[in-house]
């Protein structure tokens, strides 16, 4: 486990050294990339799996789990909320804004605007 007491800095080590060490480094998070990607995948064809349910119904576990998160919302689950808030695009702390749709507010507006809410507190 690295603490301060065997740990090296690399500006101290030869040229060589240090650089076999960023090489190991590189190759390192190359796998870890890899296997990221090796497991996106599986979860894609996992959700794609047709399942049958205990009706005989037939769906994707996409489907399935979509299915089972909206009843959760619905019981008052409200992680299960957010979840499906999030995927939908409309997180309060992500807002997607669409560059064609914005206004131009001019300094009159803006003031009127502070008027009207001065008057109604």
């Amino acid at each position: 486990m690295a603490n301060n007491e065997n740990l090296r800095p690399v500006n101290t080590l030869c040229k060589e050294d240090a650089k076999a060490i960023r090489s190991k480094g590189g190759y390192a998070r190359a796998e870890k990339i890899k296997k990221r990607k090796t497991m996106k995948a599986m979860l894609e064809l996992l959700l794609e799996k047709e399942i049958t349910n205990a009706k005989g119904e037939k769906a994707t576990t996409q489907e399935a789990i979509t299915v089972s998160l909206i009843k959760q919302a619905l019981k008052g689950n409200v992680k299960a909320f957010e979840i499906i808030r999030d995927t939908m695009g409309e997180k309060p702390d992500a807002p997607i804004i669409n560059i064609n749709q914005a206004v131009q507010v001019n300094k009159k507006e803006i003031e009127e605007a502070v008027n009207i809410i001065n008057e109604l507190r």
